[in-house]
């Protein structure tokens, strides 16, 4: 995948008329550094500004019905409220939307591929896919770019985005400007951050006592979901490798040997090692409150159910095709030990993941759709 998308870097290269874009300036939220830039796509405010309606469009699928925008919703932290997403052939896909937010700063994407490990190899995923298809624009490159060269519009936002082709109008720069529009998703300014920049009433006494908990040994969440972007995968300028976070969370063990569903087991799929079985990326956990249904398939309705998982110790699902006790999974991550949890322990750690929506990025104008 990284030789493929070379060869289009490569291809999009080729000189034309030269007005340089404007260099992105990076307006973090403070306690956050920049995230980690390619060197061969540099952040611009053209690129920006082109990826931004290229996420939008629905003229990028096959069949002109579906948008990368269609899967990841700005009003529900970049997710669609849906166990899995449906692909623009109407086929449902096996793992849910992930949230956008903080995007840039993940080591590594999707829930379970080790070889992604930036947003450019990503994108060819959702573009290329067919198991089962989610854009699917394979065999329709040359239709997708002619629908966008026929707008009047997208002439000037990929000249402007890439002033140096003679033709930008090739997959690479679709690609690039993508990645550049989804580098700007950051989250960091909900009720938590607030709190953690000296704001003594960011939080409610049930927030702040969920918060302690969080961070405590005795329910140990924070140990897979670190901060500043609450996963396990945080890459920055500063910080540009970090370990693989791939867990197994026990929400399933349908054959008391640890099996996950066939077609959804996780970094097994890659590897082939029966412990990598089940072995799924820990997600953000910004934006939380909005991102339901939870886990990797969308399995867990509420946050209740993802707390009863885990105080278990690993879910129970007493019948049906995936009967089993997670708990008894003998791949279960070390961390996922189980614990006891109070009525109202619940409502403090429910509270203190609440604090974690970020309503500017919700509702930043710079993130929504520009066709509306």
């Amino acid at each position: 995948m990284k030789r493929a998308l070379v060869i289009l870097v490569a291809v999009a290269a080729l000189g034309g008329c030269d007005h340089p874009a404007v260099p992105y300036v990076w307006q973090l939220p403070e306690g956050l550094v920049p995230p980690v830039v390619p060197d061969e796509n540099p952040m611009s405010v053209e690129k920006v500004a082109l990826g931004r309606h290229l996420f939008y469009d629905k003229r990028l699928s096959g069949n002109g019905t579906l948008a990368c925008g269609g899967c990841h919703l700005q009003s529900l932290g970049f997710t669609d409220g849906k166990a899995t997403p449906t692909g623009s052939t109407g086929k449902a896909l096996s793992r849910s939307s992930m949230m956008l937010g903080d995007a840039a700063y993940n080591d590594h994407y999707a829930w379970a591929n080790p070889l992604l490990d930036t947003l450019e190899e990503q994108m060819l995923v959702p573009m290329f896919g067919d198991a089962p298809i989610e854009l699917g624009m394979t065999n329709h490159v040359d239709e997708i770019l002619l629908r966008l060269k026929s707008d009047p519009l997208y002439g000037k936002l990929f000249s402007d985005a890439f002033p140096s082709d003679w033709d930008p109008f090739v997959l690479a720069n679709i690609v690039r400007a993508l990645a550049c529009f989804e580098r700007t998703m950051i989250a960091g300014q909900a009720p938590f951050d607030r709190d953690q920049n000296g704001d003594p009433t960011a939080l409610s006494a049930s927030a702040q006592r969920g918060k302690t908990a969080f961070f405590q040994e005795k329910l140990d969440c924070y140990h897979c979901h670190a901060q500043p972007t609450f996963s396990s995968g945080f890459r920055t300028t500063n910080t540009p490798v970090s370990p693989l976070g791939f867990r197994n969370n026990a929400i399933y063990n349908l054959d008391g040997a640890g099996a996950y569903p066939v077609g959804n087991r996780g970094l097994y799929e890659f590897t082939g090692l029966p412990s990598d079985m089940g072995r799924f990326r820990a997600p953000s956990l910004r934006n939380i409150a909005l991102t339901a249904p939870y886990f990797h398939d969308g399995s867990a309705a509420t946050l209740d159910d993802v707390i009863d998982s885990y105080a278990r110790g690993g879910r129970l699902i007493a019948s049906g095709p995936n009967a089993g006790d997670g708990s008894k999974n003998p791949n279960r991550d070390p961390l996922v030990k189980g614990f006891s949890i109070t009525d109202a322990e619940r409502a403090d750690l429910k509270a203190f993941l609440e604090s974690l929506t970020d309503e500017v990025m919700l509702t930043d104008p710079a993130h929504s759709d520009p066709f509306q």
